[in-house]
């Protein structure tokens, strides 16, 4: 098996310990191989987007609009 070196921040290390200590892990090396594991096996599933319709509406919007109206948006003024 081949090594690998990791420089990491204190916070970082706080967040692996916590990590250990929630998952009752005794090395660092086989938390972060499980931590790795769990994060490449949620990026494969599909992402529902779903939950993103409509959270553009959700902010403010522009007080000062450039445009009056969709149709003004896409209006091929010559």
């Amino acid at each position: 098996m081949k090594q690998l070196n990791l420089n990491v921040t204190p916070e970082f290390a706080r967040d692996l310990r916590a990590f250990m200590k929630e998952r009752k892990i005794k090395r660092k090396s086989d938390a972060i191989r499980l931590a790795v594991r769990e994060l490449a096996e949620r990026s494969r599933k599909n992402f529902d987007f779903r939950s993103w319709i409509g959270l553009a509406l959700s902010d403010h919007p522009n007080p000062n609009p450039r445009f009056k109206s969709e149709d003004d948006l896409w209006d091929k003024k010559g």
